[in-house]
């Protein structure tokens, strides 16, 4: 268990490492006895310090959901992310390579909430009559810490390696079978005649079994530090593949059967 005092300087570290754009070593490196609790207490602090700067949380995440990306990673468990307000991307904007460390993307079927979920005791029946639609997602995630070089501690610490998402239009949960989501991971060159390639497949199953239970794993365990899941939050509940890097000049495109395609464009 680490110091307050630790805590404040190992959110400072992530800050500047972010802001910066200069990866870090693990804490694991640094803080000899970091666990999950220390790694919460400091994300917390770093989106407290996001918060004050004028940040709006827009939603949560769950990382390292599905067997592929703990193994990509070398953990055992998932973790959590705040997303803010700032990290919303849009289809019709290219992404700038440069302003991350080490930028990939995952392919998600995100949950927009319509009503609050509870908390302790949420369920996957809580889950889907809380929600909106559920959506075609990327995310962008980003690690402040060097070559990817993680292990839980250091992505909780960090965030969960949060650094952006676009979303498409979505549908009601209700409409389809949430375990049996067919995706695709394309990427194209710039020229509009590019040929593309197939860089990843898989099933929505892939994230606990069902990205439902993601979410409302989620909810019980952010309520053990006061945090809420509100209408109107994103929720991104996991991978459905494995993470890829990301090119500048290139189009990523994600296509998810009942939820049609999303893209984002690096530059």
């Amino acid at each position: 268990m680490l110091s307050d005092r630790h805590r404040r300087e190992a959110a400072e570290i992530l800050y500047e490492a972010e802001r910066r754009r200069a990866p870090v070593r693990p804490l694991t490196e640094r803080y000899e006895g970091i666990g999950a609790q220390d790694a919460y207490e400091i994300q917390l602090l770093g989106i407290r310090r996001r918060r004050a700067e004028g940040a709006v949380v827009t939603g949560h995440k769950v990382g390292l959901s599905s067997p592929v990306m703990q193994a990509m990673m070398g953990v055992d468990e998932p973790d959590y992310g705040h997303l803010l307000d700032g990290m919303e991307l849009r289809e019709d904007t290219p992404v700038d390579v440069t302003a991350y460390c080490a930028p990939r993307i995952e392919v998600e079927v995100g949950f927009v909430l319509g009503a609050d979920l509870p908390g302790e005791g949420c369920t996957e029946a809580d889950v889907l009559a809380a929600t909106e639609r559920v959506v075609p997602a990327l995310e962008l995630i980003d690690s402040r810490i060097a070559d990817w070089r993680i292990s839980l501690a250091d992505t909780i610490a960090d965030n969960a390696s949060s650094a952006g998402y676009v979303i498409g239009e979505g549908r009601d949960p209700r409409e389809l079978d949430l375990k049996a989501v067919d995706v695709s991971l394309h990427e194209r060159g710039p020229a509009p005649d590019a040929p593309g390639r197939t860089l990843a497949t898989g099933r929505s199953d892939a994230v606990l079994g069902d990205p439902a239970t993601a979410v409302a794993w989620l909810a019980r365990t952010v309520a053990r530090f006061g945090v809420p899941l509100r209408k109107g939050h994103l929720v991104l509940p996991g991978s459905c593949t494995r993470a890829v890097d990301v090119t500048a000049g290139r189009t990523y495109t994600a296509d998810f059967t009942g939820l049609g395609p999303v893209s984002l464009t690096f530059s």
